[in-house]
């Protein structure tokens, strides 16, 4: 794979989750069941950094969750060379009547999102559950939509988008790569 070039720099990446945190803060600000959860692994460390955003900005601590969905995906029985990689979830409060703002770090096919709904469920019934991804790269498989877009990128079937974030990157850059 060869790179093709940077969608977004690392103050272009800041300014985004700024703005979506903002958008999360007009349409759910005022509600108290409102928490986060990241999808492991990239898409959590976005959830973190969205929570600290948000805890300024409304004034109290709004809860975080990191949620591992390897297990719940319906493509890891049909590559039996790799394994699913586990991380762990980590749900510390009550999703029943939540008001979720799921995160990751880039929307495709929609099979991910499904894993996660999937996932969510096995802790409770959410009052909702809306989506945030930083970018959405269009060729869904699954009708399913995000709420909050940090960018949308037209892309191939030969082309990736890549979400490098400073916590396992050793930097923030969003990159278009080409197979």
């Amino acid at each position: 794979m060869k790179e093709c070039g940077t969608i977004l720099n690392d103050k272009e990446m800041s300014r985004t989750l700024e703005r979506l945190a903002v958008e999360v803060i007009e349409r759910r600000g005022d509600n108290e069941t409102l928490a986060i959860i990241g999808i492991q692994r990239r898409g959590a460390d976005l959830a973190e950094r969205l929570k600290k955003l948000l805890d300024e900005r409304l004034g109290r601590k709004v809860p975080l969750g990191k949620l591992d969905i390897n297990l719940y995906r319906d493509d890891w029985t049909t590559n039996l060379e790799l394994a699913p990689t586990i991380n762990c979830s980590e749900i510390g409060f009550d999703i029943e009547g939540a008001s979720i703002v799921l995160v990751d770090d880039v929307l495709f096919s929609g099979r991910t999102i499904r894993a996660a709904l999937e996932a969510i469920l096995d802790y409770g019934r959410p009052q909702r559950v809306e989506l945030l991804v930083m970018v959405d790269r269009g060729n869904r498989e699954l009708p399913i939509q995000a709420d909050y877009v940090g960018k949308k990128v037209s892309t191939s079937g030969k082309q990736h988008v890549n979400v490098l974030v400073t916590e396992r990157d050793q930097e923030d850059r969003v990159c278009l790569v080409e197979e």
